[in-house]
């Protein structure tokens, strides 16, 4: 089977012109149930996994997303890439809302969330030092360009934990820290995309100035909804852009050897229910 693309972000980015919906899958992992059914399509050439990261009417707090559930049915589902499309505040004067940042570090100030599939008795330290696969982010960039959408490279994403905006310190603070965009929802879900060795690119939608801007209006849901509208016609423009094109996607930075190198524990001493949780992750190890 030809490797998959996943696409995590709102439903409405698979309301396109031209997408062929073939299936919903309903997939049970060992971590508990993903954020809603996973929807199967194919655009041109390539299939396209869709998950809706609140679930359907976005249902789901940030702070109580199953995020090892949504990597895990991803990875179920033969999905090789994932393309996260998130909505975030700007912290830089620059970045105005309706860009889009192709971020490429994190800071994660997120707390209790279940951030790793090797729990014990199997332990592995996977390396974070470039969470962004640099290859997939390239392409996302060509598509953006394509649509004519003002797209910053690189930069950097503060996680907070949500799901209250922040106070002003806080937002000046994470300034002066030199973070260039704040959002809820890429933290753990990067690092778990990282274990499932499944490549991993952020589209970071500006909607608002968070709360540091000494001009414009304090982020709201109001004012939030109207950009997001907008940014939601350019995620799907780009989407269409992206799987115009018939090659597959190349990793050739790592990102599908995470592994090879971070487990600890010999997996050929474990027993059955020690691997069975993490086995689609192993497997080829076996």
């Amino acid at each position: 089977m030809r490797e998959r693309t996943g696409i995590i972000g709102g439903s409405g980015l698979y309301v396109i012109d031209g997408i062929d919906i073939i299936d919903h899958l309903s997939i049970d992992t060992p971590f508990g149930r993903p954020s809603d059914d996973l929807v199967l399509a194919r655009i041109g050439d390539h299939e396209v996994v869709f998950l809706p990261r609140h679930g359907q009417y976005h249902r789901v707090p940030p702070h109580r997303i199953n995020f090892r559930a949504n990597i895990h049915a991803m990875k179920q589902a033969g999905v090789g890439q994932i393309i996260s499309i998130s909505a975030v505040g700007s912290l830089r004067e620059d970045i105005q809302p309706g860009d889009f940042v192709l971020v490429d570090q994190f800071i994660d100030r997120t707390q209790g969330r279940a951030a790793t599939f090797f729990d014990g008795p199997v332990v592995a330290h996977v390396s974070m030092a470039d969470p962004v696969c640099a290859a997939l982010s390239a392409r996302i960039g060509e598509a953006c360009n394509a649509c004519g959408i003002r797209t910053h490279t690189g930069g950097s994403y503060l996680v907070m934990q949500g799901p209250q905006f922040s106070s002003r310190a806080e937002s000046q603070l994470y300034r002066s820290w030199g973070m260039d965009v704040i959002g809820m929802t890429n933290m753990p879900e990067a690092k778990l995309a990282r274990e499932a060795e499944i490549c991993y690119a952020t589209v970071a939608m500006c909607t608002d100035y968070d709360c540091w801007h000494d001009v414009e209006e304090d982020v709201s849901v109001s004012a939030i909804a109207e950009v997001m509208q907008a940014n939601v016609h350019k995620a799907q423009a780009m989407i269409r852009a992206l799987f115009n094109k018939p090659e597959a996607h190349v990793c050739d930075t790592g990102c599908r050897e995470a592994l090879a190198h971070g487990i600890f524990t010999d997996l050929k001493a474990q027993d059955d229910a020690a691997l069975r949780p993490i086995y689609p992750l192993v497997e080829r190890f076996l």
